[in-house]
């Protein structure tokens, strides 16, 4: 026994729990110094287990309310309550709360504390006349020091309420405080105020902070929303329409797609390599043919390509197959789910059934294949327009087999100026796309069309009223033209249409998902690949 002992780590016995623990006089040494210790130790850490009134069990008794300081050695502590889940209805109650400090104010005589959990933020306040200690202590606190306090819950004074704040009317009369783990270097940024300051946090300094970046309420709430709308996705497709879910292997054999595979080497088997997917399309493929009918999957996708605004090294994505199923039932399934999560989610209620637009309509329309359908700007072909025309870069994109096209930015006259169009960042955008230049028209406030000479004067009447009816122009409008092959058009106005509509704020805030979804069911009808 003696030789055991002295093998036994002390850290590893009292910070196991002791199944056999019961009484002090349960279990004997020989009184060696060494041993002599550790029984000791064993010995209170036996009695504190097996007393009834233990003190987890006390630290909610009205009656018994341990004493926090910072001498206190570092145990579990048990808190009774979240900091964003308190309310009028808890005044009177005593509480303790754990979590990180959000904000420090010191008033002369008093201390007020924001305490924040992953619920929200509560005001405490010290009371150096009642307890001297918890105030004392509380003034040492900084900044995300990880702390717990104890304290009646009490109405904040008229003058104090916050009603921006969920927890405003109420604050913690603090009786006792105690410091669980302190910082110990300069912290990189503020995370209560990262998301309304100014300048915001690089990306390079929040990514190596993560764990102070995801400490920030935006983030938070990102993570919260992606968890709710995962699973809303999960109860409606296995409740409502009866799908399995089904996991794919991660590493498998490379198949024949469109993205290079990332590969991991094998140790077992020298000289080869695993593929990670792509997507499962191997495999959804192998279970529908094995006769699963409704499956579905929340599924990690890997590819070795450059980085895109939409595509990630990796990513997630919704996959759900169906067997025996019309491409209309696909597409209803489709709808009613984004429809279901929108509505759900954010309140949001989508048409029934959604628009739908061929390839050829998206190209047309608006230049690109995947269109942001949140603000209403369409590319007109103006080509018939201007077939006669003698501006010169008209007539020969004409004579070559290009076209012409032009968009119509409402109100774009006053915004932008002439020097913005010919070489700011309107102009550059362009160039960028792949256009050579940025011919445009700007309509006046009675009527008349303002330009580059050589085009303006190249307008006849006639030209004049086609152009205007065609681009549905009015007063203080703005027309962009991009000129050259049919791609190379298309590309440089969508690149445009999307500039011009953040600028001048025509983009609401609904969900870009949506807008993805109907490109995925216009294209991909017999499966959704909804990126998540």
């Amino acid at each position: 026994m003696s030789k055991f002992v002295r093998a036994l780590p002390l850290f590893t016995l009292i910070n196991r729990p002791l199944s056999f623990c019961c009484s002090s006089h349960h279990l004997t040494f020989p009184k060696s110094k060494p041993e002599a210790v550790l029984h000791t130790a064993l010995c209170n850490l036996c009695v504190s287990s097996a007393t009834p009134n233990s003190s987890t069990e006390s630290l909610i008794s009205d009656h018994k309310k341990p004493q926090l300081s910072s001498n206190d050695s570092l145990r579990w502590v048990r808190r009774t309550a979240f900091c964003g889940e308190l309310s009028e209805a808890d005044v009177g109650n005593w509480v303790r709360l754990c979590g990180w400090v959000a904000l420090h104010r010191d008033h002369g005589g008093l201390t007020f504390l924001n305490l924040r959990d992953h619920t929200g933020i509560v005001q405490a306040t010290t009371l150096p006349d009642k307890y001297p200690d918890a105030h004392r202590l509380a003034n040492e606190f900084r900044l995300e020091y990880v702390i717990a306090v104890e304290g009646v819950v009490r109405l904040r004074p008229g003058e104090s309420v916050n009603k921006t704040m969920k927890t405003g009317m109420i604050e913690v009369a603090v009786e006792h405080v105690q410091l669980l783990n302190a910082v110990q270097s300069r912290l990189p940024f503020l995370v209560t105020t990262a998301d309304d300051a100014k300048d915001s946090v690089k990306e390079e300094i929040r990514l190596r902070y993560r764990c102070l970046d995801l400490r920030r309420h935006q983030m938070n709430s990102n993570i919260i929303l992606r968890h709710r709308v995962v699973k809303l996705i999960r109860r409606y497709l296995e409740d409502v329409h009866g799908f399995v879910e089904i996991e794919t292997p991660i590493l498998s054999r490379s198949t024949p797609e469109g993205a290079r595979d990332y590969l991991v080497p094998s140790r077992v088997q020298p000289g080869t390599f695993y593929a990670l997917p792509q997507s499962p399309q191997l495999f959804k493929q192998m279970l529908m043919v094995s006769g699963f009918d409704k499956y579905y999957q929340v599924a990690r996708c890997f590819r070795d390509e450059d980085l895109r605004a939409d595509r990630q090294p990796e990513f997630t994505q919704l996959d759900m197959e169906l067997a025996f199923t019309p491409l209309e039932e696909m597409l209803k399934l489709n709808e009613d789910l984004i429809r279901k999560v929108f509505l759900e989610i954010n309140g949001i209620d989508l048409p029934n059934p959604f628009p739908r637009l061929t390839y050829a309509e998206a190209m047309s329309r608006y230049g690109s294949d995947r269109p942001d359908l949140r603000f209403d700007l369409e590319l007109k072909d103006v080509s018939d327009v201007f077939q006669d025309s003698t501006f010169k870069i008209f007539a020969d994109t004409l004579a070559s087999g290009g076209v012409v096209k032009a968009l119509c930015v409402p109100s774009g006259a006053q915004t932008y100026s002439n020097t913005a169009l010919k070489k700011g960042d309107i102009y550059n955008e362009a160039v960028k796309s792949g256009a050579k230049g940025l011919p445009f028209l700007k309509v006046s406030s009675d009527g008349i069309l303002e330009g580059p000479p050589a085009l303006v004067s190249s307008l006849s009447p006639a030209t004049k009223d086609k152009l205007m009816s065609r681009c549905c122009m009015g007063s203080g409008d703005l027309i962009l033209f991009a000129v050259g092959p049919y791609k190379s058009v298309n590309r440089t106005l969508d690149q445009l249409r999307v500039l011009v509509a953040h600028e001048l704020g025509l983009v609401d805030h609904v969900c870009l998902v949506y807008n993805l979804l109907i490109h995925n069911m216009t294209h991909f009808p017999f499966h959704c690949c909804s990126v998540i």
